[in-house]
């Protein structure tokens, strides 16, 4: 057990130290996006004057060094800053009636709709995804398991958005079953947020179902060779009891970190989907916020995407020891 602890707090310690480095790759990136938010809001005939009076307003003319320890240091702390786009500027310049807009309250109603359609499209991706594979590798080159590859790859090998075009075509369009604009908005009732969610959770679907339905039939197929499931044959257990009962525990492991990394596409890689069907997520926040150069909230996603990619790889890398004790052993 204390090797267990060990190992996951040297895993915990890798997560968080590639956190850090990962901030700083962000605030980098960031501060080199092209255009400046001052210029932008003031426009071009403004004066240089009043140009460098909203960046020292803004703290734009500090050092980047200055700027970075101070927004890790609030991003500790669970401050990540006030937006400048929504923020009244008047608030900044001292005026008593500016009101200012947090980065984590414009955040928090977009992640918390992310999080959402997510969980939607992992309640109906994961279940199908290992369906899928261990009838693929029961009926182990047969037309289904041909017709099975042939439909995910396919729809793995598409981009988003020309998913998500067929399905506004097909479902929508021709067939009014689903609308084509998800605009949730708060006090919606469960059965119209997830109405609306459908079809961009129905778009998510296809393109993680391929991975993690062809791992899992990988991972069964492989272990289908093995001493202890010929012996559960001989005994006369059924293919399907074979697979479901000897097969596919010991399978877990790979599983497992395939299905982690695409649940954490579902947070991280959602943005496509939700421009597309202006989706009120976060990916749809992170697009505007970069039309615009709001670098807090710019920088704010950034690192919420990182975070729970991050996350959710050291989620699986636990469950994965915790599985197969033979990753408890380096030898």
């Amino acid at each position: 057990m204390q090797s267990v602890i060990r190992i996951i707090l040297q895993r915990l310690a890798l997560g968080f130290l590639t956190l850090f480095v990962v901030s700083i790759v962000i605030f980098t990136a960031v501060n080199m996006l092209p255009g400046d938010f001052a210029q932008a809001i003031l426009g071009q005939g403004a004066t240089p004057e009043a140009v460098e009076s909203i960046r020292r307003d803004l703290g734009l003319d500090q050092q980047p060094i200055t700027r970075y320890f101070q927004w890790l240091g609030g991003a500790l702390q669970g401050d990540l800053g006030n937006s400048f786009a929504q923020a009244n500027f008047a608030s900044f310049v001292g005026a008593d009636s500016g009101v200012r807009t947090t980065v984590a309250q414009q955040i928090a109603p977009r992640f918390a709709n992310t999080m959402f359609l997510a969980a939607v499209t992992a309640c109906i991706a994961v279940p199908v995804s290992l369906t899928l594979g261990i009838l693929a590798a029961l009926f182990r080159n047969s037309v289904f398991d041909r017709a099975t590859n042939v439909t995910t790859l396919t729809s793995i090998s598409s981009p988003e958005f020309f998913l998500a075009y067929v399905l506004i075509l097909f479902l929508a369009v021709l067939n009014p079953v689903l609308p084509s604009l998800s605009n949730i908005f708060e006090g919606m009732s469960f059965g119209d947020r997830l109405e609306k969610t459908l079809l961009p959770a129905l778009t998510l679907t296809l393109v993680v179902t391929a991975h993690m339905m062809r791992m899992t039939r990988a991972a069964i197929i492989n272990l289908l060779a093995s001493p202890y499931i010929e012996m559960a044959r001989l005994k006369g257990m059924s293919p399907m009891r074979v697979i479901v009962k000897h097969a596919l525990p010991n399978a877990l492991a790979p599983i497992i970190n395939v299905i982690a990394l695409n649940l954490a596409y579902l947070i991280t890689g959602v943005v496509v989907v939700e421009v597309v069907f202006v989706y009120p997520g976060i990916g749809q926040l992170f697009v505007d916020s970069v039309k615009i150069r709001d670098i807090p909230v710019v920088q704010a996603c950034c690192l919420i995407f990182a975070a729970a990619y991050i996350l959710l790889n050291l989620l699986a890398d636990i469950l994965s020891i915790l599985s197969n004790p033979r990753l408890r052993h380096p030898k």
